[in-house]
């Protein structure tokens, strides 16, 4: 008699030769179904027919055209729940959620004095994991969409001519007894998926593949954020502001001071990009825009795909597997108009992290004895990121790091102790007065440059104005 964990091992290993290293994944939606991996496994005997429903359900799910863009959102939302949990996400009771809106509300009064711009307006929030996962990963989709796009185009002209016109997968699971999945395997027409052609077929499994990366890595971001700007990026599609008592207790357990502290900090900061966001309505475009600008510059080496694909057998899964699996056969070459890009979104992101963090800290310095080393905590955990930024950096090519946060908190402190709080926040009147990297290595200069284009500008309404009233007399 086979033991549940030897069946369990026998069908890690077979989904291994299917789907790598997302078998785990596959594992855990089943669980989500209802499903016992060891009861499919186990025994020899014929899968109960409504548990192969279920597969056949999660199969066909997986290739379904969830809106017929280039990421599978319903594997993506799927995946990102499961993950948000794994590790718990528990109900929030009243007194939490209480503590973190009235936190939200006091962090509004304390930047009053901190910076000209006006509260966001929009509700305040305490969420769980999968009630942040719901409200920003369509934000995540929208970022990954065009990099997405690109190398599903690339994957089916370079397998085009590879692939038969009349293709039709069949598939038996190894370790399944013959005829498990029915007497012709799994197959295209079972799932309800006939008529496909191959390149149609290609770009349903690239959408699967980046859902299933976008699912993983929104869903670890879940257990890492403390509210919705933690990345530096718009991820609410209006005005509002959110913590994540789960979250924050988790980071304030690791920390000296009082966990009161932690939250109207973490409170603070989430307060203040909510009023840039919102109040400088241009930033919010210019760095979803950059992003995206980007990833639609990105160029596939054809010739790099086709000489990874060339020998893969369309009937063999698991040769097709190892050829995708690995991140090289893109051949993601920066451009230099994508290095440019790259260097403006860095420039941006350190611009948006230095200005919260300069104005967080005036408004908390008066108000929490721990706010100098929370300042400091903060600005290390986000320089150093995590595994799920990094996801996103393999995906979208590139990091949301702001590498250079410490040099724009300097810069806007410098204008603030010429120009007081009104000047610091007049950085943001227009995205061609914003500083530039070479502004950040000298912040004297940069206001010298801004005080005589403010003279120029002067000069020149001055002569404009006469010359109307010089006309008005005749």
């Amino acid at each position: 008699m086979n033991h549940p964990d030897d069946d369990e091992r026998r069908l890690r290993e077979l989904l291994g030769q299917l789907f790598g290293d997302r078998a785990d994944e596959v594992i855990a939606q089943m669980r989500a179904q209802g499903i016992d991996p060891a009861a499919l496994a186990g025994g020899g005997a014929m899968p109960d027919p409504a548990t192969m429903q279920h597969v056949l359900a999660q199969v066909q799910r997986m290739l379904s055209a969830s809106g017929d863009g280039p990421v599978n959102t319903d594997v993506a939302h799927d995946l990102a729940r499961q993950v948000a949990v794994a590790e718990g996400d528990p109900s929030l009771t009243g007194t939490q959620a209480r503590q973190a809106t009235d936190a939200l509300t006091v962090a509004e009064l304390w930047l009053d004095a901190a910076t000209t711009l006006p509260p966001s307006g929009g509700q305040k929030h305490a969420w769980s994991r999968s009630e942040w996962v719901e409200a920003t990963l369509p934000a995540w989709n929208r970022l990954v969409a065009p990099v997405a796009a690109s190398m599903a185009d690339a994957l089916a002209t370079v397998l085009a001519d590879q692939l038969p016109g009349d293709l039709d997968v069949s598939l038996e699971l190894p370790g399944l007894p013959a005829g498990a999945l029915g007497p012709s395997g799994l197959g295209l027409e079972q799932l309800g998926l006939g008529g496909l052609d191959p390149a149609q077929l290609l770009r349903r499994l690239g959408a699967a593949a980046f859902g299933m990366q976008v699912g993983q890595a929104a869903g670890t971001l879940s257990r890492e954020v403390f509210g919705a700007t933690d990345v530096g990026l718009p991820l609410l599609p209006g005005p509002g502001t959110v913590l994540m008592p789960t979250n924050v207790a988790a980071f304030a357990d690791g920390l000296d001071a009082p966990a009161d502290e932690v939250r109207h900090f973490l409170a603070v900061r989430e307060a203040a990009h909510a009023r840039l966001f919102t109040h400088v309505p241009w930033v919010r475009s210019h760095l979803t825009g950059l992003v995206e600008q980007y990833a639609r510059g990105i160029t596939i080496d054809l010739d790099t795909l086709e000489e990874q694909v060339r020998d893969v057998e369309v009937s063999d899964p698991e040769a097709l597997r190892r050829a995708l699996a690995g991140g090289g056969i893109f051949g993601l070459q920066p451009t230099p108009e994508q290095q440019a890009t790259l260097l403006r979104l860095e420039t941006a992101l350190a611009l948006v992290e230095g200005w919260v963090d300069e104005v967080s800290a005036q408004a908390a310095l008066p108000h929490l004895p721990h706010a100098v080393p929370l300042r400091e905590m903060l600005r290390r955990r986000r320089a150093a990121g995590g595994p799920a930024e990094q996801t996103f950096s393999s995906l979208v090519g590139l990091e949301l790091r702001p590498r250079r946060s410490r040099d724009a908190a300097a810069l806007f402190a410098h204008v603030a102790v010429a120009g007081g709080p009104e000047g610091r926040d007049h950085v943001w009147d227009h995205p061609d007065l914003l500083p530039g990297p070479g502004d950040l290595d000298d912040p004297a200069g940069y206001l010298a440059r801004r005080e005589a284009q403010a003279t120029a500008h002067s000069d020149v309404d001055e002569a404009l104005a006469q010359i109307l009233g010089d006309d008005d007399q005749h």
